[in-house]
């Protein structure tokens, strides 16, 4: 069920940078500029600090939190306000048409032959142009995955570290995306492209000695030579690297 299990403000945090940053653009554009928080969880925190962010290129953004448990949205009811409302829904979404949806910590619940019908309700519901950011995170915001989608299908991976804890980048193993962190066995894409990020981590490492962002950068620029990477320098610093989709999909789960 969509259910988030934390309420620690700085795990979505990374996410949260990414979707303001990156899909800016589709919200300023939104005829009705409606994002949908689905799963908020035990407390409505990482809503309320979605729509912050949000409010620096849309000041009429509304988010509407989602739940399907009666108890943790009539929880959340003190928090609403002036673009945040709270109500009952799954990945129906309750009906409405968001330009962007936010599915955190959600489908990592659920098994590996439920994503795609979960995926294709929540595409239904797009308003023209929306998206959805479905993903991962670990509980203290240090690894984080997510897949970009629009109403065709799945567009970009994004895999996201806070360098200062990292030792290799495949540790983002156990936050990948639901859809793909059963796969990473030999064989799979996804296990090849950690394995060939451990391998330009190991190659660059005379650059630790200038720290881990330096590092990082030379990693994800030796990747380019061999990946469909998507994301620009200015996120490698940032400690994210982004692909095309269909260079990590294989093929379809059972």
């Amino acid at each position: 069920m969509p259910t988030r299990g934390t309420t620690n403000p700085n795990r979505l945090r990374r996410m949260d940078n990414w979707i303001a940053a990156e899909l800016a653009e589709p919200l300023r554009r939104a005829a009705v500029p409606l994002v949908i928080d689905l799963g908020f969880g035990h407390s409505p925190v990482t809503a309320v600090e979605l729509l912050g962010r949000l409010r620096r290129s849309r000041p009429d953004v509304e988010v509407l939190g989602l739940e399907i448990d009666p108890e943790r949205v009539a929880a959340a009811q003190p928090a609403s306000g002036p673009g945040l409302s709270f109500g009952l829904g799954g990945f129906e979404l309750a009906g409405r048409h968001p330009v962007l949806v936010r599915a955190a910590n959600v489908l990592r619940q659920y098994p590996p032959a439920a994503v795609a019908d979960a995926w294709q309700r929540m595409q239904r519901q797009l308003a023209p142009g929306g998206v959805i950011v479905e993903g991962t995170s670990d509980e203290l915001g240090r690894r984080a995955s997510w897949v970009l989608l629009d109403a065709d299908g799945p567009r970009s991976l994004t895999l996201s570290c806070r360098l200062e804890h990292l030792r290799r980048p495949s540790e983002v193993a156990d936050r990948l995306v639901k859809a793909l962190i059963h796969r990473n066995v030999p064989g799979e894409p996804i296990h090849r492209l950690l394995r060939a990020m451990d391998a330009a981590w190991d190659l660059h490492a005379p650059l630790a000695a200038f720290g881990p962002r330096q590092r990082w950068q030379a990693m994800a620029a030796t990747m380019t030579a061999d990946w469909p990477v998507l994301s620009t320098p200015r996120r490698h610093r940032l400690g994210e690297l982004t692909v095309q989709w269909a260079a990590v999909a294989g093929e379809p789960a059972e």
